[in-house]
């Protein structure tokens, strides 16, 4: 770790207390090694801070012995002072200017001596041209937060201004002593992982939650029994990089509206401090790592949702914060006009495959996976990553080749949004090198038109559920690149899928403008909520209908935080801005539907039993093939646009369990009741019910699966069927 490496290198220079310096009026020396003049130390004294040069490749601040070192740098800067606060005070205690002799190339560094970092907060003025035709804007009265800070101050409370009075973004020094004891990251393949996307405070912060540190890491620490009942291998947490919710707080209907999901990052290297139940002081991130290491002794992988592609200071209407005021025309992509490209549509992109920014942003990666432990990251607006410095789309870009390259995030999952909002959209042909993995878009866009009924689109469906081979076939060992999801955080909960034909997010305050309008949802035949019973139990058969196949599909399946127990968000599908009710998980709905959760966790445990579902098994001894396509009549056929009903097969042989393993999914979107015939099997091989979403007597899923005599089974309107083979006498 960079902290224990300086402080042995500090503690090799440094024999004695710096004390005991005998420090002229500007420079002093010592002879250090206990007398011995082998080596001669010399200080500095600036506006009364004892300082020396400091070690330029360990960039951000770092504890030793007795000082801190403080490394930045900037391509055109003509000078940077260090500025020093004691907690939580608005004026500087202290202003220290880096000398001439302490830059080398374009670093600064140095060493303070005698600070107390428990009472520490700092930031840095940087003078140079003002010119913002080139996209210079440097400005020595900006006070700029440290683009390598661990921690930032003032962020401690939720839905406080993290930069009162525009005094600007202040850091935290940070010790990194956590113990990992024997907790070892459980390298779950991909095709094993199931994954559940959350949001932090979000997932406990309402009251129905119970927990004792609701809206907090430590909360989802208290609902772990939950999760793995439910049996999720995988926690993606939406952003946790240090955001300032409050920044861009707007009133609407008398209600505070906030950057509650956190898109807006204020500081890569640093953990919301607002999702720690208590206050880290100088270990910060302690409260998380807990989280981390309770998961992997727990078989549980964490996945972190980052922003890359853009930060919280925007366009040119925006505040400095960091990384204009360091080097704006680096990390930004400009017009030659010197103004922002907005292919994020968030006011800035950044630069990414410029090589100071490309550096920043492994650096960070490989902080997260050295300090926190991380198993994964998902990349928001991931094409970004792929674009030249003047925009336009790279075939080979450096940054997503360096990172699937990088020995250190060697074992680590690297999941790409692979779209952008400047119209780059790469589902299935994103630069992956065998390692990187997608959110497959086309997944969730084709399976919400199949099953809402949709039929004619069972082509595209028959792709999807089978590993999207169309796009994946050489890629990341094929399906693997593949992450199958209906729902995310963008957009309708499952609950709200069924139960919505248009969106509803005039609590944005954008007269319902906002939000994507191709939600390809269906609401059964009423808008919202509705006491009808008929319309009530086909909503419920849909969702079982989406979740049974979302876990019968090759690939990688995320599921959304409180689909498990129907979550709504009453229609808004861009609750970005909504930290209440709307975006709040409800707890009281688990109980509430706790039928419909068992259901949804038993489907998933299915899929965990089955691994010819996950992946391809050696040849099934039956002869069966690994993928078959059935058509109504049990036999193999290539599926049309007039398929009203379709049949997949998984076969392969379970070394393990020593026996074939073989599963069937038929579905049957129509609104009309059919029979499918059962395709034979071989020798004393039958047929065994597993999952019937449309079972007239609620045994929606059998335990113990339930032999089928004939050689056809009945499928009712909207229904999708899972059948299990075995023999006779052995099952």
């Amino acid at each position: 770790m960079e902290e224990k490496r300086s402080e042995e290198l500090h503690e090799h220079m440094m024999s004695e207390e710096a004390d005991n310096h005998s420090i002229g009026e500007h420079r002093g020396e010592k002879i250090i090694n206990n007398g011995k003049p082998r080596q001669v130390l010399a200080l500095d004294v600036i506006n009364g801070f004892r300082v020396r040069p400091g070690m330029y490749d360990i960039n951000g601040a770092t504890v030793l012995t007795d000082g801190v070192n403080f490394t930045v740098y900037s391509n055109g800067a003509t000078k940077i002072t260090l500025l020093l606060y004691h907690r939580g005070e608005k004026r500087p205690y202290g202003t220290i200017p880096f000398p001439a002799s302490y830059r080398i190339g374009k670093v600064f560094s140095m060493i303070v001596f005698g600070l107390d970092i428990r009472d520490l907060e700092y930031n840095y003025q940087v003078d140079g041209p003002w010119d913002p035709s080139r996209g210079l804007l440097f400005n020595k009265k900006n006070l700029l937060l440290d683009p390598y800070a661990r921690a930032v101050a003032g962020q401690r409370n939720w839905g406080e201004p993290g930069n009162p009075n525009e005094l600007g973004y202040r850091a935290r020094v940070v010790q990194n002593n956590f113990e990992w004891n024997a907790a070892a990251a459980p390298n779950i393949p991909m095709e094993d992982t199931v994954i559940y996307e959350m949001h932090v405070r979000g997932f406990t912060i309402d009251p129905s939650s119970g927990v004792k540190c609701p809206g907090t890491f430590h909360g989802i620490m208290e609902k772990l029994d939950h999760l793995k009942q439910l049996g999720v291998t995988a926690l993606e947490l939406m952003p946790i990089f240090e955001f300032d919710e409050a920044k861009d707080a707007r009133e609407y209907n008398g209600r505070r509206l906030l950057d509650y999901w956190g898109y807006n990052t204020v500081s890569f290297f640093a953990p919301n401090t607002s999702y720690a139940a208590q206050d880290d002081l100088n270990l910060e991130g302690v409260e998380l790592k807990e989280l981390i290491r309770m998961l992997h002794e727990n078989d549980m992988e964490i996945i972190l949702d980052v922003v890359f592609n853009h930060t919280a200071e925007g366009n040119e209407m925006g505040p400095f914060i960091s990384f204009k005021g360091f080097d704006n025309n680096i990390y930004y992509i400009l017009t030659p006009e010197g103004q922002y490209y907005n292919f994020s549509g968030c006011g800035n992109t950044m630069n990414c495959n410029q090589p100071l920014v490309q550096e920043l942003i492994v650096r960070c990666l490989r902080y997260w996976v050295e300090e926190y432990r991380v198993d994964g990251f998902r990349f928001d607006l991931a094409s970004i990553l792929g674009r030249n410095e003047d925009g336009s789309p790279m075939e080979n870009p450096p940054l997503l080749q360096r990172l699937a390259y990088d020995p250190l995030l060697g074992n680590v999952k690297l999941i790409a949004e692979a779209w952008d909002a400047g119209g780059m959209y790469q589902v299935g042909s994103f630069p992956a090198w065998n390692r990187w993995a997608e959110w497959n878009g086309k997944y969730r866009d084709d399976l919400r038109r199949y099953l809402k009924g949709d039929y004619w689109v069972a082509p595209e469906a028959v792709k999807r559920i089978t590993g999207s081979t169309d796009m994946y076939h050489t890629r990341y060992a094929g399906y693997n690149s593949s992450v199958n999801f209906i729902t995310c955080h963008d957009g309708f909960t499952l609950n709200d899928l069924y139960s919505y034909q248009e969106k509803h997010n005039e609590a944005n305050g954008w007269n319902n403008t906002d939000g994507a309008n191709d939600n390809n949802s269906w609401n059964c035949g009423a808008e919202g909520d509705t006491d009808d019973p008929e319309i009530r139990s086909l909503r419920r058969r849909l969702m079982r209908n989406a979740i049974t196949t979302l876990m019968c599909s090759r690939g990688t399946p995320m599921i959304l935080a409180g689909d498990e127990f129907c979550n709504t968000q009453f229609g808004n599908n861009n609750a970005y801005c909504q930290d209440n009710e709307i975006s709040w998980l409800n707890w009281n709905d688990l109980e509430k539907n706790r039928d419909f959760f068992d259901f949804y966790r038993n489907v998933i445990h299915f899929r965990r039993r089955h691994p010819a579902i996950r992946k391809e098994l050696p040849p099934a001894h039956c002869g069966l093939p690994p993928t078959a396509v059935l058509g109504i009549d049990g036999k193999p056929t290539v599926i049309t646009s007039e398929a009203r009903q379709i049949g997949i097969g998984y076969a392969g042989y379970d070394a393990v369990k020593d026996r074939d393993d073989i599963v069937l999914l038929l579905m049957n979107v129509y609104w009309e009741e059919t029979d499918f015939v059962l395709p034979s099997l071989p020798g004393t091989q039958r047929w065994f019910l597993a999952v019937d979403t449309g079972a007239a007597n609620e045994r929606y899923f059998r335990r113990v699966p339930k032999l089928i005599m004939e050689d056809q089974i009945h499928l009712t309107a909207r229904s999708v069927v899972v059948l299990t083979a075995g023999d006779v006498h052995g099952v």
